[in-house]
């Protein structure tokens, strides 16, 4: 961080001072004021030149205080959401997205790493508040129904037990499932730690554009017959 250091003006021997040509007494005070005092008067075409500078960098701190509230770059590491995302990929990040929307299935979300929030993490919803998640045989079911997920995703081959989501969580996977580390090793993720929603692939180029969320249609579990 840059840090501003402020450093007083001084005269010749280290004291501000001001030497008039000549003064009068004043009548009952004792001080001594100088009858003319003389100065240049200062360049206005550089006082302009300073005020235009300081609002031009005024404004583009301000500029850029918007967009980081709004978006935000990362950079991919790891393989945990191939094919879909790879290793060193560039993506923004709309931090406003859940703010002013709702959690999707299917969504592609940013987020703190609940047991050390120094670190972020990109995964899918696949469950929300209500839901109930499994894995049988290293099929995915939601709420009991078997899931067609309409995004590339490598399966594993083992059952997980059944959740359900509570509220204010989410229920995470990667899509390369056997190289993630995701709810079902650390649990269900709080949406407080929620970043914001994958917006933008921006480098490499082959892989740039907008990032898809391709939907996971499910019935809400209050609708499932008891």
């Amino acid at each position: 961080m840059d840090r501003v250091h402020e450093t007083p003006i001084r005269g010749a021997n280290g004291m501000a001072a001001a030497v008039p040509s000549g003064g009068v007494m004043s009548e009952g005070d004792g001080h001594v004021s100088p009858d003319e005092e003389r100065r240049d008067d200062d360049d206005p075409g550089l006082k302009s030149l300073l005020r235009e500078t300081l609002e031009t960098v005024v404004l583009a701190i301000l500029i850029f205080l918007v967009i980081r509230s709004l978006v935000q770059n990362y950079r991919i590491e790891g393989q945990s959401m191939e094919p879909n995302f790879q290793h060193g990929q560039y993506l923004l990040v709309n931090k406003l997205a859940y703010r002013l929307g709702e959690y999707r299935r299917g969504d592609v979300i940013v987020f703190h790493y609940p047991n050390n929030p120094s670190q972020d993490y990109i995964k899918r919803v696949i469950g929300l508040p209500g839901d109930t998640v499994e894995f049988r045989g290293g099929v995915l079911l939601v709420n009991g129904a078997t899931v067609e997920e309409p995004y590339d995703q490598v399966p594993i081959a083992r059952d997980i037990a059944a959740q359900t989501v509570a509220p204010g969580f989410l229920y995470v996977l990667g899509d390369n499932r056997p190289a993630s580390s995701d709810t079902r090793t650390w649990g269900q993720l709080s949406q407080e730690f929620v970043i914001g929603k994958a917006w933008l692939a921006i480098w490499p180029v082959d892989r740039a554009g907008l990032v898809e969320h391709p939907a996971i249609e499910i019935e809400p579990a209050l609708e499932l017959a008891p």
